[in-house]
């Protein structure tokens, strides 16, 4: 998987008249070599991946990454720099980006740090935007990353479930999350224990929870917290970090009520939500524009009364957040093999907040959703 796409990503360069990529983004550096799980610019320390249309591709990353890099990464090269010796990650540099006539970066992704040196070494007219390109390979799925994208569902399915289970009067918010997060890791552990060879990939749910209930619900990425659940309130799960397998990452969630809606004001709110969210997946497709998603799911928001919603979802991936975006402007035509979080959202500011969204692979006629849980209003009071 990895060289077919390091072969890949050598073709686009060469037809593009790139002679060296260096890639800095965590999630391509895996997407190209395999590469995981270093420790990155928090710590100061970076890694990097040069791809060569003629010559190696050569990951650059810390000595004491030795052992991992050596056993995950598909690269022709690998170059170890330590803490203070030499000129560290610089080292490596010149000999790769000096004498080429055209070095693509990641512009928005690169660390300034790392940016402030290939400026010194590389004029201005001789770098180049690389990250159309690499958006534009990354949009579609291969079967491989379909695969682990259904699993990714299973594992959000798998937190779904126990969080609502979870949910009940006087439980903390912090007990719900954990509840869903060992979900996750044990479904997680079971999908990687049946269907991977890669026994280094980490079954565990890090991301931190999103949830909010009561007055909180506005709070629109609140962390689950010690407030203790309260009978009549909304609660809202949000698994859009969570849900991660095998570093694929798709959006998923829900608008629970506890033993009933004491504000009936609130029904309308979530039903347009829902609403919203269907009229969504009446459009979505492939050959549809990314914005024709978003108006069908904005008009039906609009057209109850409510204020104008955030973008209805995003392309997924090993990124949060991948092209194309569902979102007015946004003109990319949907191709089978697309992975998409669709949303319903309604916002009734300082009071309300009811959501819910799904993944969806797209496929040669509509689209297969990989993500489930009942929305009905019947369905979700607990």
């Amino acid at each position: 998987m990895f060289k077919a796409r390091m072969t890949a990503l050598r073709e686009r360069l060469a037809v593009s008249g790139i002679n060296v990529a260096l890639i800095t983004d965590d999630d391509s550096v895996y997407y190209y070599s395999g590469y995981y799980d270093y420790l990155h610019m928090d710590f100061g320390r970076p890694t990097l991946l040069a791809v060569c249309v003629d010559g190696d591709s050569v990951l650059i990353t810390p000595s004491m990454e030795k052992e991992m890099a050596q056993a995950a990464a598909v690269v022709d090269r690998i170059e170890l720099w330590n803490d203070g010796m030499g000129n560290e990650w610089r080292e490596a540099l010149p000999g790769l980006l000096v004498g080429s006539t055209t070095v693509g970066i990641e512009p928005d992704l690169i660390p300034p740090l790392v940016r402030s040196y290939v400026d010194s070494v590389v004029s201005p007219d001789r770098l180049t935007d690389l990250m159309p390109l690499v958006s534009e390979m990354r949009m579609v799925k291969s079967f491989e990353e379909l695969q682990i994208a259904r699993h990714a569902g299973q594992v959000g399915v798998a937190m779904m479930d126990a969080g609502r289970s979870a949910i009940g009067e006087s439980v903390p918010e912090y007990e719900v999350a954990l509840s869903a997060t060992q979900a996750g890791t044990r479904k997680a552990a079971e999908l990687l224990n049946m269907h991977y060879n890669d026994k280094r990939m980490s079954p565990s749910i890090h991301f931190m929870q999103i949830m909010a209930s009561g007055k909180e619900m506005t709070m629109t990425h609140h962390r689950a917290s010690t407030k203790e659940l309260k009978y009549g309130e909304p609660i809202f799960l949000c698994f859009c970090g969570m849900t991660n397998f095998h570093r694929f990452k798709l959006g998923f969630d829900r608008t629970f009520w506890l033993g009933e809606i004491t504000d009936r004001s609130q029904e309308s709110a979530y039903q347009t939500a829902v609403d919203s969210q269907a009229a969504a997946l009446s459009v979505l497709g492939p050959g549809v524009a990314a914005e024709e998603v978003h108006r069908a799911y904005a008009e039906v928001i609009q057209a109850a009364g409510y204020e104008y919603p955030f973008r209805c979802g995003r392309a997924t991936g090993f990124s949060f957040l991948e092209r194309p975006q569902l979102v007015y402007g946004d003109k990319t035509i949907l191709q089978p093999g697309m992975v998409f979080a669709v949303d319903g959202s309604v916002t009734v500011p300082g009071k309300f907040r009811a959501q819910v969204g799904d993944s969806f692979i797209i496929t040669h006629d509509r689209y297969e959703q990989i993500t489930t849980h009942p929305n009905a209003l019947a369905e979700v009071t607990i």
